[in-house]
């Protein structure tokens, strides 16, 4: 079920383009933490960075909702393509960021797959840490203005201990 917090004024929901912006940003900043889990596997595969990059132009306002939307399909077949687990999950990462330009609370699946992007690049998974640390790190990077509404939200129980 929908968070309505979540849903953006011009579709009738309570959430205002700048902190619209705010979570694609946060998101774009999670995927990007763990962007190097895909990078060092496919050296060659921009598909991600480019998904970051343009949830970053979306949120400045320099693209539309069509450009973010083929950057995540372009992001997700990537995810497809990778060769393992932990780069799979910071290239989704990346397609929930750029995705957050078309629907808000894909910024939480941002953050909850760069969390098991570091898990599945641990060599001991029983390090719980890690993903203890990413969330941490997760939630130092979140502005006062949306910290609230991400820490409540329905999904809040990936991203908070």
């Amino acid at each position: 079920m929908r968070d309505v917090r979540f849903k953006a004024v011009h579709r009738g929901g309570p959430l205002d383009l700048e902190r619209h912006r705010q979570l694609a940003i946060w998101a774009a900043d999670c995927a990007e933490h763990v962007l190097p889990l895909f990078s060092r596997r496919h050296p060659l595969d921009g598909r991600p960075r480019r998904a970051i990059d343009t949830a970053r132009a979306w949120a400045a306002g320099e693209v539309r909702v069509g450009a973010a939307r083929t950057a995540a399909l372009a992001a997700n077949a990537a995810a497809r393509e990778a060769t393992d687990i932990a780069a799979r999950e910071a290239a989704r990462a990346a397609g929930q960021a750029v995705s957050t330009a078309h629907m808000a609370e894909h910024s939480l699946g941002a953050a909850w797959y760069a969390v098991r992007a570091v898990q599945a690049s641990l060599e001991n998974p029983a390090d719980v840490g890690s993903a203890d640390r990413e969330r941490d790190w997760q939630r130092g990077r979140l502005p006062p203005s949306i910290r609230e509404l991400v820490l409540s939200a329905s999904e809040a129980p990936k991203f908070s201990s």
